[in-house]
């Protein structure tokens, strides 16, 4: 007989194509031992080629769905992804300050992976104003960092700057992270992916470098990184161990999946590690 694992709920959008969204969250939980409760933001129409429709429920039912699972489960460690609409913020940013979503992991979805935005300001403003002052932890990849700061996020150094800047909106913690990053301004992607680590309490700047693959199979890997966070936090790991052992997981992940062909566009990071 097995103990109980803990709890983590992803308040997320679907994704068809099953690469990102809660399906990546619950995948990722479930790797990595924990059970994975989901609230559903959005229902989208995808593949590995992109995004061909979006529906998003009324905000009362995503509620439904929130009292549902917090009424009855455990939820150790909450992790959030598309939230669609600036009602729907503004609906988990008041859970979140009701104390009912602990241990809370926000990866700001705002910019899809070719750079076009997701949300319209009214979403983007409801992250900054209402919901990362009360997140544990934020995950924005540079382009996001960039949108939320109405600036440009290129590089390691300027990827350190965003963390500070951002560590001053409310999050504990900020995790800028380097998939897009560049050696140079206007440069070629850099031969290393460097998440910049910034913790808002001591001022303390950590940087998690992996070498980059070579692989067109990584759609998902922002929401795997945040719900394998949220997988650590939720079995009792720090901060700073559930984000580097999320860093090693994506990284595996894009090894163990390099060379698969599923779909004809960016396929899905693979979700087949564990903590070890």
């Amino acid at each position: 007989m097995t103990a109980t694992p803990p709890v983590a709920l992803t308040i997320a959008g679907s994704d068809s194509g099953g690469g990102a969204g809660i399906q990546a969250d619950l995948v990722t939980f479930a790797a990595l031992g924990v059970h994975g409760a989901a609230a559903v933001t959005a229902l989208t129409a995808q593949n590995t080629l992109g995004v061909s429709g979006v529906h998003v429920p009324p905000v009362e039912f995503l509620q439904a769905q929130l009292d549902a699972v917090l009424d009855d489960l455990p939820v150790a460690a909450v992790k959030t992804g598309m939230l669609a609409t600036e009602e729907v913020v503004c609906a988990v940013a008041a859970e979140a300050a009701s104390g009912r979503l602990p241990h809370l992991v926000v990866d700001p979805v705002l910019v899809s992976s070719t750079g076009a935005r997701l949300l319209d300001p009214g979403a983007e403003r409801a992250y900054v104003d209402a919901l990362f002052p009360h997140a544990l932890v934020i995950t924005p990849n540079s382009r996001e960092a960039g949108t939320l700061l109405q600036g440009t996020v290129e590089t390691v150094a300027d990827a350190r700057d965003a963390a500070r800047e951002l560590g001053g909106l409310g999050p504990r913690w900020v995790v800028v992270k380097g998939g897009h990053q560049a050696e140079a301004p206007g440069g070629s992607r850099s031969a290393e992916a460097v998440d910049v680590v910034y913790d808002t309490a001591t001022g303390e700047l950590t940087e998690l470098r992996s070498t980059r693959v070579d692989t067109g199979n990584d759609h998902g890997t922002g929401c795997t990184f945040a719900a394998a966070t949220a997988a650590g936090l939720a079995r009792g790991r720090t901060v700073p161990d559930a984000v580097a052992a999320a860093k090693r997981f994506v990284h595996d992940g894009l090894v163990a999946s390099a060379g698969w062909q599923l779909g004809g566009g960016h396929g899905p990071v693979g979700k087949l590690g564990s903590w070890e």
